[in-house]
């Protein structure tokens, strides 16, 4: 493990780390995600996630006076098949003070007595790190490589949009939030745990599925061996891998979220799929259907769900995917995704040494929007 100053100036202290020290961990265990108007959470699972990524994640962190005040994770991967495949960095993690995250915090430090010119080179010098992935102590990753570096954010979150279009990412695709629900989830005989065994197959499976996704990687599909698949006889029709995950729910924007908050927890079958104190869901990633039998998704969610002790299911997908699309209009998805007023995500991406014809491909192809990621 390492912790490393990349650079400071009067007080102020930029390191790059491998691990997530105590600081870090409390920072991140106390900030809220989203923004004002919007849905607003907390992670409630983060620890374990950090171990997963083990070597791949390297945090950014802002110290004052040896205190930290922010930091940002970035997570390593070879990423997309083809013409889409490349070295990424996938930035989460974000917990900044907001004092550093708009133009207007910037110019509250210039009042205390700092040099504005000064203040812009630290700042610009700060920014510049999430254009900079060799910085950052990866193996095989150099300065002059072709490498992205990309973020998925809140179309609300005008902070975090601010930020990372200072360090000179652009908007590239959109997503949306789609959930499933059942009050009293039932089994399918047809669904089955994956084995061992069956993984280099599905494995196999999963890229030829997303062959013409952006971002797609199967580094995480496995995780916590929770990969359920419907079979007729020994064919495999669909799979899933299914992550327990746990936030807690400050806010939900509209009167659907009104609803959610104050009336959904008292009623006794909706609380089942929604309380605010501590939102109990699966994470729905990596998942896979043979071509026309979409349908039967909503048999193996709900079988997962059963599976795990569950009545929620989460995913994210590209708003101009077929998957989103068969889902929207196909499988009966359950109560909880009708109340749903999620507002679009945004996919950002910096794009380093990749000419123009190489980086128009990210903005036609779907993005793959990993729910490892977001658990």
């Amino acid at each position: 493990m390492f912790e490393k100053k990349v650079f400071d100036y009067k007080g102020l202290e930029v390191r790059v780390s491998d691990y997530a020290n105590e600081g870090i961990l409390d920072i991140l265990d106390h900030a809220i995600q989203g923004s004002e108007g919007g849905l607003r959470f907390s992670l409630k699972n983060i620890a374990p996630r950090i171990a997963a990524y083990k070597d791949q994640i390297r945090f950014v962190s802002l110290y004052k006076k040896n205190n930290i005040t922010g930091t940002v994770g970035s997570c390593f991967r070879v990423s997309g098949q083809g013409d889409l495949c490349y070295p990424t960095s996938y930035l989460r993690y974000l917990a900044f003070q907001s004092t550093y995250q708009s133009d207007s915090g910037w110019r509250k430090r210039k009042r205390a007595h700092i040099k504005p010119e000064t203040d812009d080179s630290f700042k610009q010098k700060t920014l510049e790190i999430f254009s900079k992935p060799y910085l950052l102590d990866l193996n095989n990753v150099f300065q002059g490589d072709k490498h992205i570096m990309y973020a998925f954010l809140e179309s609300m979150n005008e902070r975090s949009k601010n930020l990372v279009n200072q360090a000179g990412y652009e908007y590239i695709r959109s997503f949306l939030t789609v959930a499933f629900s059942r009050f009293s989830p039932k089994s399918d005989k047809r669904v089955v745990k994956l084995k061992n065994e069956e993984k280099p197959q599905m494995e196999s499976i999963l890229r030829e599925y997303y062959l013409d996704y952006s971002f797609f990687s199967t580094d995480y599909s496995f995780f916590g061996n929770k990969y359920y698949v419907l079979k007729e006889g020994d064919e495999i029709i669909a799979g899933v891998s299914a992550i327990p995950s746990v936030y807690k729910v400050y806010d939900v924007p509209g009167i659907w979220g009104w609803v959610m908050m104050k009336v959904l927890p008292k009623t006794p079958y909706f609380r089942r799929l929604f309380r605010p104190g501590e939102f109990r869901y699966l994470v729905f990633d990596a998942i896979y259907c043979r071509k026309g039998r979409e349908p039967l998704l909503g048999n193996l969610f709900e079988s997962a769900c059963a599976a795990e002790g569950f009545h929620t299911g989460l995913t994210w997908l590209d708003d101009h995917s077929q998957l989103y699309d068969k889902l929207r209009t196909i499988v009966k998805m359950g109560a909880l995704n009708r109340m749903l007023n999620a507002k679009p995500g945004l996919v950002y991406a910096r794009f380093l040494n990749i000419p123009e014809n190489e980086k128009e491909r990210f903005y036609n192809a779907p993005a793959y929007i990993s729910g490892f990621d977001f658990s």
